[in-house]
């Protein structure tokens, strides 16, 4: 099983007892505001099997992010490329409580170095709605800038835009920062 691991985070794949505290995550407006909207039950369990569904496919999927100081599960983070995709995308969401902590940064980055170096993706892109700044300030400290509008697949249908870079560009700027 594949488990990556930060400073202050454990990055694993998505297990049952993630359920109670994935409903509050979509039970939260606010949270789900650039995700869809709210999730009743039986989506949260859906979204759930769909991510280890992709884990047991596809041999990767979105982490579920555990805070290491608590063992709180606090959102969900990492690769994710389902079909009709507009790309190989890092994304992220993180439970209300965990923003502005730098998670979201952190586990980006944990999980963009594993898709680079294990899944051998060439670009990452991170799929943001236009007016979701934190996200977009997320993007621009993971070194990723705007690359152009896309369109996420039904049942979704919606414009969004993408961001990203190359696996050369991460390589260069992680060198450059270590």
């Amino acid at each position: 099983m594949t488990q990556l691991e930060t400073a202050r985070l454990i990055l694993r794949p998505p297990e049952r007892e993630d359920y109670e505290p994935w409903l509050a995550f979509g039970a939260d407006e606010e949270v789900m505001r650039h995700l869809g909207g709210v999730m009743p039950p039986a989506l949260v369990w859906r979204s759930i099997c769909l991510m280890t569904g992709a884990w047991a496919i596809d041999g990767f999927s979105m982490f579920s992010v555990i805070e290491k100081s608590t063992g709180r599960w606090i959102g969900r983070l990492g690769p994710w490329l389902p079909a009709e995709w507009p790309g190989t995308e890092v994304g992220w969401s993180l439970t209300r409580d965990a923003w502005g902590k730098g998670y979201a940064t952190e586990g980006a980055t944990a999980a963009i170095d594993w898709a680079f170096d294990h899944l051998g993706w060439t670009e990452v892109i991170h799929c943001i709605a236009p007016e979701n700044a934190a996200s977009q300030a997320v993007a621009k400290r993971l070194g990723s800038s705007y690359l152009r509008e896309g369109r996420l697949p039904a049942p979704i249908n919606a414009t969004t835009h993408l961001w990203g870079q190359t696996r050369e560009q991460w390589r260069a700027r992680r060198s450059i920062a270590q």
